[in-house]
């Protein structure tokens, strides 16, 4: 059975959120809780929380169609961080001047999946 979620406007720049998925991919769930709880990342959290709707979604999946659900066999298929619309600000410079700041927000993406076993 298989899961997925998406998070859509966190705000938090993909850079920053990407050295935390980078972590997770291709781990199993439990393991990817595990390095989520005790990451000291502000990202960490946010990651979590599409990965616990992930699985979530996956459970109700299963119930849906009667089959056999393992939290113990799911594993995490695709991750990744796209970047989000980038909000625009200017402060106030020097001599009159403006300068911009670039507010940015990521889009999170999270598959799990049943592990294959051969």
């Amino acid at each position: 059975m298989s899961g997925q979620a998406i998070q859509r406007t966190v705000r938090q720049s993909p850079r920053k959120m990407r050295l935390v998925v980078d972590e997770i991919r291709g781990k199993d769930v439990n393991e990817a809780y595990a390095i989520l709880k005790f990451s000291k990342k502000l990202a960490a959290r946010q990651i979590e929380k599409t990965l616990r709707s992930a699985v979530a979604n996956a459970e109700q999946l299963a119930l849906q169609n009667d089959e056999a659900f393992d939290l113990d066999e799911l594993q995490i298929t695709y991750a990744v961080i796209n970047a989000g619309k980038t909000l625009h600000r200017f402060k106030p410079a020097a001599q009159g001047r403006a300068t911009p700041i670039r507010k940015r927000t990521s889009h999170v993406v999270i598959h799990v999946a049943m592990r294959e076993t051969n």
